[in-house]
């Protein structure tokens, strides 16, 4: 930060690194340099949001882009936030200290719905209108991206423009047609009107949303005819030519994720019924291990981090894996740097990689059977049987590792308590493979982490229910009664976070009233145990007329108009029901590289090949 404006704030607070700047690595464009200022900002605590290797790569990209200055911005905690609002300290950006009132474009990523309190809150500590439909040609422009933009209708109603899928490309090109529109002395709805236009881009005020007595959509139309009926999402074909920030900012406090942080492949081959971004990432592509590679050593030498991770949704997918830990090995050894291999697929588990990671130090691995018997496994598409889930982990038990972790969920659909019953027969047997020789070190340590169900946008299981509260307590209590050992440990997800994310996942505007209520009620940070209030939402609900069971617990037509049916993901509609109904009888769908399933999918390289 360029002065110490904020030095009698920062005395005060608890974590004062979070809000000073200065980094090492930190970029400041030179004055003069630049016409365009652009706040990047995230929505909860700067040790998450500097953890997050998309905002990295947008900031990046954006500072390449000409005449444009890119800054950060991260969610106050509770202390700071009290101290600015008493001291009439606008919300900042790091860099320079600037509020973020006088940028040109403030951008937010939306990366999970609970963050939807913080983002209205920023703004107003900001100074800035709530509302899209108050701001006049003196106001940023207010651009949300990430992931719960694949359904941005809670939030329609306080940004100006969203970006709908991937952008290195479609934010610097945003950027340099907002400074054409200031130069030619456009207005600010002439602006949107030309944005809209864009692929990639949906600017909500341009369309008309109309409902049925019974509440659903009827109808969600342009008011213009230059504005499109479909949003395309982004996509960037070729991952060995995007940008990708090697000099990163190294924080002053610890993070979530205090390493590097490599970027395999975008997409997956999978196809699992529950999750989003399986199907809103696709397609899938790949970077070649050369690039990667070099990226690894640039951000050591820049940065000096002792782990690298390889990111990815399934790491084991990527078919060159072998020969890309390799190549990191001719150097990563010697520098005693440590590998991570995150979101591994236990049935692609192998000795000879078990061998490779294991190199420099040994830790907990993590799996993801997802659910404890093949019968709810072939419900949700997971393609993994018990015989490979058991024989991975007898992989890794005859590799020296004791302790491992795995994932599942309750709530899916068509599940019955002897699926939940499944998960602890499972954690039963793994627990029995390791007694069944003897084994030195340490006793085991098997721990199941189970998480709640939500139905999300964009994926075959989009119209399903959600179980209720109540039932997702009852099986969760089911599965605590069936685990009695040490050496197993039961950790579950709060199922009233769950709930509320589940009418979030799925609304519609009307939410947004519901948004600025709880706002003005103090509600923020309703991921953290420490602010989140679930009475209080429910009280926010009736306040404002709103049924939380008829997002999250009702059930859609499949003939159904959805808040999100706008966005074009290039996975099909068709696709989509087609695996509902496969879900339904049971049914399994193999994954892309065995036999391709007809998504829809644009650029895939699976396809090409």
């Amino acid at each position: 930060m360029k002065d110490d404006r904020y030095s009698f704030l920062l005395k005060k607070v608890e974590k004062p690194g979070r809000y000073i700047g200065g980094e090492f690595g930190e970029y400041v464009k030179p004055e003069g340099s630049y016409d365009t200022r652009i706040c990047f900002c995230f929505p909860d605590t700067y040790e998450i949001g500097m953890s997050n290797l998309g905002m990295r790569i947008l900031i990046n990209c954006l500072n390449k882009s000409d005449g444009v200055f890119c800054e950060r911005c991260f969610a106050p905690w509770g202390d700071m936030e009290a101290l600015m609002r008493q001291n009439n300290v606008p919300l900042y950006a790091l860099e320079t200290g600037d509020p973020i009132k006088n940028f040109d474009i403030v951008a937010f990523t939306l990366q999970y719905e609970l963050c939807y309190t913080n983002v209205l809150n920023m703004l107003q500590l900001a100074g800035i209108p709530t509302y899209s439909k108050d701001r006049t040609d003196c106001d940023p422009i207010i651009i949300g991206g990430g992931p719960c933009t694949y359904n941005p209708e809670p939030v329609a109603d306080f940004f100006d423009i969203f970006s709908i899928g991937e952008g290195e490309e479609a934010l610097p090109e945003l950027a340099q047609l907002y400074r054409k529109c200031r130069a030619e002395g456009k207005s600010r709805s002439e602006f949107l009107r030309l944005a809209s236009r864009l692929e990639g881009f949906y600017v909500p005020s341009l369309y008309e949303v109309s409902y049925n007595s019974d509440g659903t959509l009827s109808g969600f139309e342009p008011k213009y005819d230059d504005v499109p009926a479909k949003v395309k999402k982004r996509i960037i074909t070729d991952l060995d030519k995007v940008e990708f920030p090697t000099d990163i900012v190294v924080p002053y406090l610890d993070t979530v994720h205090d390493r590097i942080t490599l970027e395999v492949f975008r997409g997956c081959i999978r196809g699992c019924r529950f999750c989003q971004a399986g199907m809103v990432y696709r397609p899938y592509r790949q970077k070649s291990p050369d690039v990667l590679d070099c990226n690894a050593r640039e951000s050591f030498a820049k940065t000096g981090y002792s782990e690298i991770s390889l990111s990815s949704l399934s790491i084991s997918d990527y078919p060159r894996l072998g020969e890309l830990i390799d190549k990191l090995q001719t150097w990563t050894d010697d520098q005693k740097i440590g590998l991570s291999l995150p979101s591994m697929r236990i049935d692609a588990f192998y000795d000879e990689l078990l061998k490779k990671v294991s190199s420099v130090r040994k830790s907990g691995l993590t799996f993801a059977p997802e659910a404890g018997t093949q019968r709810m496994r072939d419900v949700i598409n997971k393609n993994i049987t018990e015989d490979e889930i058991l024989s991975g982990c007898a992989k890794a038990f005859d590799g020296g590792r004791n302790s491992l972790k795995l994932y599942f969920m309750n709530g899916l659909p068509t599940e019955t308590d002897e699926d939940i019953i499944g998960i602890s027969k499972l954690a039963y047997s793994i627990l029995d493979l390791y007694n069944s020789k003897p084994r030195k070190g340490r006793a085991p340590e098997i721990t199941i982490s189970v998480s709640c169900f939500v139905p999300k946008p964009f994926t075959p299981f989009q119209w399903e229910s959600q179980d209720s509260y109540d039932e997702l307590c009852r099986k969760q209590q089911l599965l605590k009664e069936n685990i009695n050992s040490r050496r197993i440990s039961y950790k579950y997800h709060d199922a009233r976070v769950s709930r509320l994310e589940g009418v979030f996942a799925r609304g519609d505007r009307k939410l947004g009233a519901a948004i600025a209520e709880a706002v003005k009620r103090g509600q923020r940070f309703d991921s953290w145990d420490e602010y989140f209030n679930y009475e209080n939402w429910l009280d926010i609900f009736a306040a404002t007329g709103i049924d939380p069971d008829f997002y999250a617990s009702r059930r859609r037509g499949e003939d159904e108009l959805l808040p999100w049916d706008f966005i074009d993901i290039g996975v099909s509609r068709r696709f989509l029901l087609n695996e509902k109904h496969k879900a339904e009888a049971g049914n399994t769908t193999p994954d892309c590289r065995t036999k391709c399933s007809g998504c829809g999918a644009f650029n895939c390289e699976v396809c090409k090949q």
